[in-house]
């Protein structure tokens, strides 16, 4: 019988893992260094974002609400500006919305004269939601004064640090975003939202 003997390391995926599965049973002070920094970081991203998502939603309700439409209703409203014409449906899954609730909310935007609902020239079955021109003047007006309060706080900071922070947040949404789809967190018809219908 011919037995061959291979003394090199092995250098695979699946040696890694074996390699780094031992290390971290044995405790490897560089593995639980890098746990403990990352769970630091991870403390502190939370408070930080806890902090400035409270003091936005504040800002929200008192620089929306007092256009006579609720928070949902102005992101909805945006969100249907965005989209030009979006059915009922596409609007729902651009707010996260179950379809019944985005219904409703786009039936207040029709009755306060912001919104209508129009045919769908591809289906007579469906019908669609576009803004009016009041709408779209109240979102630009909206926008324009929100974005002046963002001006003002970026201010200070320079032009570097402004954009890497735009950017560093903008890829935060859409990792979050990813990550809650995949775990179920939030789906399609599940409300990311609160709920601010009337």
């Amino acid at each position: 019988m011919l037995v061959t003997m291979n003394n090199k390391p092995e250098n695979t995926p699946e040696s890694a893992s074996r390699s780094r599965s031992r290390e971290a049973e044995n405790g490897d002070p560089r593995r639980a260094e890098g746990h403990n920094a990352l769970e630091r970081d991870a403390a502190e991203l939370h408070e930080a974002l806890s902090a400035l998502i409270r003091l936005y939603q504040f800002r929200d309700r008192n620089g929306i609400c007092c256009e006579d439409v609720s928070v949902t209703q102005c992101y909805t409203l945006n969100a249907i500006v965005r989209a030009g014409s979006p059915s009922v449906g596409e609007l729902a899954a651009e707010m996260y919305l179950d379809k019944s609730t985005t219904s409703r909310v786009a039936d207040s935007l029709v009755r306060k004269g912001y919104a209508r609902r129009v045919a769908d020239p591809g289906d007579r079955r469906s019908v669609r939601i576009e803004a009016t021109a009041e709408g779209r003047d109240l979102v630009e007006k909206i926008e324009r004064r929100l974005v002046e309060n963002e001006k003002e706080l970026i201010a200070d900071f320079d032009p570097e640090v402004r954009q890497a922070t735009a950017r560093l947040i903008a890829r935060l949404a859409r990792a979050a975003r990813d990550r809650f789809l995949r775990q179920g967190l939030l789906c399609r018809t599940s409300l990311d939202r609160p709920n601010e219908d009337g």
